[in-house]
């Protein structure tokens, strides 16, 4: 597919837990574009004629390749594959009360198992959403990162799950902020995120702000880029008060500060 471009904001390699933008002109027997994909989430195609450009997440365990696929105009169909790395990861030593590290009983994992059910709908219905936003992601505190993306956390001695999101330091009751526009889709108290919100901001992006001591928006709301929409807290699983701050593009959860960066 020669006159294929894959754009890295970030400048470093395709690592696995990123959203980047892929752009594509040129393509090698491919008369304009229809749909296009990237490891089985659509992609938001936008520009015009054989120029256009796109948000695209990569997996955080991708280290062998993702599949472009582009339909062409006419019926055809043309893919790329993009090298991918797997990031390095710290991993953290977490001590938290036993009923947390527990493996749960069946009510608690049909509880689990639910709310990851509503939190994945979400993901895939923001690609239904039109974009919401215009200006780029911000990041919902200004405080210093306790906790980065990616690291495998053991708890109480025992590797049970990476740390998908981002750890912004706070103290109880201090300001959250939206990162983009977007509408809010789920107001609620999960077991693990505590009291939670998850914000659809259009075009696959989802973001996700947990731990809450209280949220002042409800669902269908319409918010804006640096509004307060809660405020930190210690609630769900934690060792302390701070908002886990997480960011989706469809079901894929990326790294925040790539979606920070992120410029169209």
């Amino acid at each position: 597919m020669a006159g294929t471009i894959v754009r890295i904001p970030l400048g470093g390699a395709t690592e696995g837990g990123r959203i980047f933008g892929v752009e594509a002109s040129g393509i090698a027997g491919c008369n304009g574009v229809t749909a296009a994909s990237l490891g089985g989430e659509p992609l938001h195609l936008a520009g015009s004629g054989a120029d256009l450009h796109a948000f695209a997440g990569i997996p955080i365990d991708s280290s062998r390749g993702i599949t472009l696929r582009l339909q062409c105009v006419g019926g055809g169909t043309t893919s790329l594959r993009i090298p991918t790395a797997a990031g390095s990861y710290r991993m953290e030593r977490l001590q938290v009360a036993p009923r947390f590290s527990a493996p749960p009983d069946s009510a608690l994992s049909a509880r689990l198992a639910r709310e990851s059910a509503r939190a994945a709908q979400v993901s895939r219905a923001a690609h239904d959403t039109p974009p919401l936003f215009e200006q780029p992601f911000a990041r919902p505190r200004p405080s210093r990162i306790t906790s980065p993306f990616g690291g495998g956390r053991m708890f109480n001695g025992t590797v049970t799950s990476r740390h998908m999101g981002t750890d912004f330091a706070g103290a109880v009751g201090t300001p959250v902020a939206a990162s983009n526009r977007g509408v809010v889709r789920i107001v609620d108290a999960f077991y693990l995120g505590g009291n939670v919100i998850y914000i659809d901001h259009g075009a696959g992006i989802v973001t996700a702000y947990l731990h809450l001591s209280k949220q002042l928006v409800a669902v269908g709301d319409t918010v804006q880029r640096g509004q307060t929409i809660g405020q930190v807290g210690a609630s769900g699983r934690v060792t302390g008060p701070h908002l886990h701050f997480i960011a989706r593009y469809g079901q894929i959860t990326v790294d925040p500060a790539s979606l920070f960066s992120l410029v169209e």
